[in-house]
């Protein structure tokens, strides 16, 4: 699912969201533009409780636990650390929180109560407690119901939820210190990795590393 995105060089988040919309056939990702502006706000937004996760809104850390558990089984450690080393579910809870307008934020909680529901159906067990073939099954026919979804879709109608948390769970991976270190070639000339620098609208981009 990731492999066009493992080259040789290094890129940077506008780059990674411009690839990551090519593997998914194309469209524009929910969040648009700030998706590559957005940083983690200074206090999670009013309604979020004392439970929730620092920095992602109303996230809970339950929440948190099964988003990095959905972007494991979409990218599993293998040579190099997976989705839940780089901490792919508080990405996606944050961008969420930070990025998408209520109804789209509306539309991705309720689609973890659903994918959670077919766990259930699909193998008795919540998400978080199936075993990763059980995951795997279930992703695999939720990915194959997005695409189906997605080819269909008109203008106004809604994204579909697992394909938001597919863009999400490979931007996180992709454009953490892991995935831009780990999964692809890095050169560090010179300075450290930098995940979110100030930005001002009309500013020419920041270049990757060369």
């Amino acid at each position: 699912m990731s492999s066009e995105l493992e080259q040789d060089h290094t890129i940077d988040r506008r780059e990674a969201i411009r690839r990551v919309s090519a593997l998914l056939g194309g469209a524009a990702l929910v969040g648009g533009s700030a998706l590559w502006t957005g940083c983690a706000k200074e206090k999670a937004p009013s309604g979020a409780t004392g439970s929730a996760a620092a920095g992602t809104g109303t996230f809970t850390e339950a929440d948190i636990a099964m988003l990095d558990e959905v972007a494991e089984t979409i990218l599993p450690e293998t040579k190099t650390p997976g989705a839940k080393a780089a901490k792919v579910g508080a990405f996606m809870a944050l961008m969420v929180t930070d990025t998408y307008d209520p109804k789209d934020q509306a539309i991705f909680r309720k689609g973890m109560q659903q994918l959670d529901e077919a766990s259930k159906q699909a193998s008795n067990a919540r998400f978080v407690v199936a075993t990763s073939e059980q995951r795997l099954a279930l992703l695999k026919t939720l990915d194959s119901e997005q695409k189906t979804y997605m080819d269909g879709k008109k203008d106004d109608d809604p994204t579909h939820y697992f394909r938001m948390m597919k863009e999400l769970a490979l931007l996180g991976y992709f454009t953490s210190e892991i995935g831009y270190t780990k999964a692809m070639r890095y050169v560090e000339a010179p300075g450290k990795f930098e995940p979110c620098v100030p930005y001002a609208k009309g500013e020419v981009a920041w270049a990757a590393h060369a």
